[in-house]
């Protein structure tokens, strides 16, 4: 694929027809490979890795409701009393952020109610705390690790 501003890792890739496929080890499974996936792959074991977040407590495409519709966060982080604490977003790496990524990521955060947030294409990645006491959020200068969630 591609490089990303993560660190690599030894991912497992297999081809499978005319497509590539990348073994998911939270989901147990081999998925098509596409620059979404490569940029989820990444950060999730970058957060493994090098943030020290246990690989049990964290959910790739977790389904929630939203008005009536089922829809899927590409990543949530739990506590460990199973509590989700986290929503990152993941595009591919040629699509820019914008407000609309931020906006969709607050639709699930209207249901999950999670402090912090992360939106990443592989190459830029935003973190911010949310204060619902005052509605305030402030963004950070890097993903915190696990223990300070």
């Amino acid at each position: 694929m591609y490089t990303l501003n993560l660190p690599s890792y030894d991912a497992k890739i297999r081809k499978k027809g005319n497509s590539l496929e990348i073994f998911d080890p939270l989901r147990r499974k081999y998925l098509v490979l596409t620059p979404e996936e490569w940029v989820r792959q990444h950060f999730v074991h970058y957060l493994i890795a090098e943030k020290d977040y246990p690989a049990s407590l964290i959910a790739n495409e977790a389904s929630l409701k939203l008005n009536n519709l089922t829809r899927r966060c590409d990543t949530v982080v739990y506590n460990r009393q199973l509590e989700p604490v986290m929503i990152l977003e993941y595009k591919e790496q040629q699509v820019t952020i914008t407000q609309d990524v931020f906006d969709q990521v607050a639709r699930y955060n209207s249901v999950l109610r999670v402090k912090h947030i992360v939106v990443s294409n592989g190459m830029q990645h935003y973190c911010y705390r949310l204060n619902f006491d005052d509605l305030s959020y402030e963004f950070l200068t890097e993903i915190p690790e696990y223990k300070e969630l």
